[in-house]
């Protein structure tokens, strides 16, 4: 499974790399904090997998990194071979500021 560090994400955004973010937390969760992307609420993810392309890199992520990891393995499942966990997640993320 691939990974990226937050200050990694950080960097292909500034660079305007062609990716798409996806935030797999609850709705309250990303309304305290997010970092953008498309808002797919794991529990919702397998009736919406069809807004998740497989010709560009998409980026998943939640507040530890660990959902987001379970999400990924769930795709693969389902044929995607284009994902990237955030490692940490927000939690990361915050501390990288």
């Amino acid at each position: 499974m691939k990974q990226i560090t937050s200050p990694e994400l950080k960097q292909w955004t500034a660079s305007g790399k062609d990716f798409l973010l996806v935030d797999i937390r609850e709705g309250w969760e990303r309304e305290s904090y997010n970092i953008g992307g498309v808002h797919i609420p794991m529990s919702e993810l397998a009736g919406r997998i069809d807004e998740i392309p497989k010709d560009k890199e998409v980026v998943l992520y939640c507040e530890k990194g660990i959902r987001s990891v379970i999400a990924i393995q769930r795709l693969e499942g389902a044929g995607f071979h284009n994902l990237v966990n955030l490692t940490g997640g927000m939690k990361a993320w915050k501390e990288a500021l």
